[in-house]
């Protein structure tokens, strides 16, 4: 059977590959014909800090157009968790909820769902870095572009950068009075509205844009346990749970009181409740991966309220351009907050169905967060052949949060009111930085960056988890301090062949900063803890753009990293941060944007990856229960006391697809009057991903896909568009995460048809 697994693999693999790298050469016959017809336009990002074409940039980014994002979101989707697979080497996940999205470039990214876990990935919304979990499910709208960073970005950017970035840019004000905006309404009473307007207050001084998303669903999936439960849950009910409304607003006030200067001020809010994750208990059977005897539209469990979560968040921000003669200053100054908790039944079902064995709920609440940042640069802003930018970062976060377990919420007289713990954590952070580029020969142009960055943590436990009478247990650390000063840099070369071809070539150095994992406390265990993990990461690539009808860009990667932070279990069950030795992983994107004509278009991208966990020592505990293992474990497993641990050294990075293959494709029948009718669908196929630390035949995906399919009408100037539309096309039941010791499954969203509207003016 894995035989033929990895037989289809590579047969998929052969297919995309020969697909992607024989379109240059079969397009580029074409070029002629379509030279005269509408072909792709510029792409600029700011992945170096300044505008750019995509094409001139010397590092792999990937551009996810707004269009194509609110496509993937009509059916109100999670913005983000939908982002996953649709430019390649980008994976995300949750086994949370919309509260905490977990992000993966290249197979780098963090499974630990502690509310202080920190991620190699960094989120960056309108300039400012949102560290903590919560804060980076912020959710995006009225988007003028996401950029995807691969790679690490820690001379610009700074700590945390190891995997990459994801920069989402919103519209800006502008002295056009203009708006745009999209409904969708779809299956289980899906809304989705998207919309943004602004212009002009004072003529060439002063101009506004408020934007707001609105989503929600019903209520849908049905809690077909009607037994008894222990911490007053209803069950028995249809509807029960599933369900989420989301309301963010955004508003924007740009000056421009002189041709030099410039100040955006931004304030935004979030609202959001709805369902933490469903998990289904039992779904995967012992020795397979498939996903057995599971509705998208029920589910049984017998505690854990119907899984309720519920977050507010809020922030502002004052972004300041300053020209002066040949330099520019920049000032960013943010601020965020936010609060909010998330309840689930963890044991992912009703424990009568397995012998009343195996309860288990908790809940995580940030009772109130505070992060500021401060970012000072100063850039040159000529057109000669040096470019150079300086500057410095101030980051401060401090919240407090707490975590719940199952005793806390049982019925008197059962319950233990003492059963949760409350934690103070701090993390300050400075760092000073510079970069350079410079064309040292016709077409040749270097460039190089360098950062200092020292990173505190601080974490207080305020609260043990006591017994009933109030007696106090806990016999570990209270207060933890770890602090690391660390250098990032990066050095790379850029060579034109003419102005449509061009190579380049980079290596980065930098770090994800030290770690601190305090919810062990609840279990009455002292706190763990990980040292920075450090990367050295080799990159090269070409980008190519043939008559305005083909852009296609190819790029291949190597990286180790020193002390690798990893999260698994301890000999007593409780979750543990770890440092392993070392990780590496090597592998290829390559991406394809095609235009033979004004009436259809197309976009490709695969990456392929191989990644393995190098240290001869490192064990991870693996799934079991009741003193026994709950899964097949295929690697060198031993016990010691009650549990037992496999050796993970060469297994794969978890979370860290060996492939994935996307497809974005539209045509258009024009009519007379300029209208269009259309249709356009989009695709991806994700391979051999395992999902934990330790390798079984259970806990891992293999040939995972999903499609879209939208059909419409656009109305002259693109003025409109009314059309219909159906995510998860083929109603795919994929494996997205799982639950161990219990083979629960975490599913991914169901099928949903519906009909959408946008517009836009000016």
């Amino acid at each position: 059977m894995l035989n033929l697994m990895r037989d289809k693999r590579s047969l998929m693999i052969g297919a995309a590959m020969g697909a992607l790298f024989a379109c240059p050469s079969a397009f580029a016959q074409d070029g002629a014909a379509a030279a005269d017809k509408e072909g792709l336009a510029e792409i600029v990002v700011t992945a170096e800090r300044r505008p750019e074409n995509q094409q001139d940039v010397p590092l792999s980014v990937a551009v996810l157009p707004a269009a194509q994002a609110r496509d993937y979101t009509a059916s109100g989707d999670d913005t983000l968790l939908a982002l996953s697979g649709k430019v390649p080497g980008l994976y995300v996940e949750s086994s949370t909820g919309r509260i905490f999205p977990r992000f993966y470039i290249r197979g780098l990214g963090n499974v630990d769902f502690y509310l202080g876990a920190s991620q190699p990935v960094s989120i960056i919304q309108d300039d400012i870095v949102l560290e903590h979990v919560v804060m980076k499910s912020n959710p995006v709208f009225d988007v003028s572009q996401i950029e995807v960073l691969r790679g690490p970005q820690g001379s610009l950017f700074g700590r945390n950068t190891t995997a990459g970035i994801i920069k989402f840019d919103s519209i800006r004000p502008s002295q056009q009075f203009e708006g745009r905006g999209t409904v969708s309404y779809g299956s289980y009473n899906s809304v989705n509205v998207d919309a943004g307007v602004g212009g002009p207050l004072i003529q060439d001084k002063l101009s506004f844009r408020i934007s707001g998303l609105y989503q929600h669903r019903d209520d849908y999936i049905d809690n077909t346990y009607n037994g008894a439960t222990a911490d007053g849950t209803r069950v028995g009910r249809k509807d029960a749970t599933g369900g989420f409304n989301e309301r963010d607003v955004r508003l924007q006030l740009l000056a421009t009181p002189s041709e030099n200067l410039s100040i955006l001020a931004s304030g935004h809010a979030r609202w959001y409740d709805g369902t933490a994750t469903v998990f289904r208990r039992g779904a995967l059977n012992l020795g397979s991966n498939t996903i057995n005897n599971v509705q998208f539209t029920s589910a049984r469990w017998d505690e854990g309220a119907d899984n309720p979560q519920k977050y507010n968040t809020a922030g502002g921000s004052l972004h300041l351009n300053w020209t002066l003669g040949g330099v520019t200053l920049t000032s960013i100054t943010g601020y965020e907050t936010l609060s909010g908790r998330s309840r689930g039944d963890t044991d992912g079902g009703a424990a009568a169905d397995f012998g009343n064995a195996g309860f288990g709920e908790s809940m995580g609440r940030v009772k109130g967060l505070d992060q500021w940042t401060q970012e000072v640069r100063l850039a040159s802003n000529g057109a000669g052949p040096l470019k150079w930018q300086f500057g410095g970062l101030y980051f401060d976060a401090r919240d407090i949060t707490e975590f719940y377990q199952r005793a806390y919420f049982l019925t008197p007289p059962a319950n233990n009111p003492n059963n949760w713990v409350r934690l103070h954590n701090m993390n300050t952070s400075w760092a000073v930085f510079g970069q350079a580029s410079y064309e040292i020969a016709p077409k040749l142009t270097l460039t190089a960056g360098a950062r200092v960055t020292q990173d505190t943590k601080t974490t207080d436990l305020l609260k043990t988890a006591d017994t009933v009478a109030g007696v106090v247990t806990y016999t570990g650390r209270r207060h933890v301090r770890l602090s690391d000063t660390q250098p990032s840099w990066d050095v790379s070369a850029r060579y034109e062949f003419n102005p449509d071809v061009s190579v380049y070539a980079r290596v980065a150095k930098g770090f994800r900063g030290p770690t601190i994992q305090g919810r062990s406390a609840v279990f009455n265990s002292d706190f763990t803890t990980a040292n920075s993990e450090k990367i050295l990461s080799w990159e090269a690539g070409i980008k190519t753009q043939l008559d305005r009808t083909v852009r296609f860009n190819l790029s291949g990667f190597y990286y180790t990293l020193d002390d690798i932070q990893l999260n698994g279990n301890d000999a007593n069950g409780n979750g543990v941060l770890l440092n392993a030795k070392k990780a590496k992983a090597y592998g290829a994107e390559a991406e394809l944007d095609w235009r033979p004509s004004r009436n259809f278009s197309m976009q490709m991208g695969l990456s392929l990856l191989h990644s393995e966990i190098k240290d001869s020592n490192v064990e991870a505990q693996v799934c079991a229960f009741a003193g026994a293992v709950t899964c097949t474990v295929l690697d060198p497993l031993r016990k010691q006391g009650s549990v037992f641990l496999a050796k993970i050294d060469g297994n794969p990075l978890p979370n860290a697809p060996e492939y994935n293959f996307n497809v974005n494709a539209r045509y258009d029948i024009p009519f007379s009057n300029d209208g269009r009718v259309f249709i356009s669908t989009d695709w991806n196929v994700q391979g051999y991903t395992n999902f934990v630390l330790y390798e079984t035949k259970e806990f891992a995906s293999n040939g995972n896909f999903e499609g879209g399919l939208k059909i419409g009408y656009t109305a002259p100037d693109n003025a409109w568009e009314i059309a219909g539309f159906v995510r998860n096309i083929t109603g795919e039941k994929n494996l997205k995460g799982v639950i161990e010791n219990y083979r629960a499954a975490v599913l991914n969203e169901p099928r949903v048809f519906g009909v959408s509207l946008s517009g836009k003016f000016k």
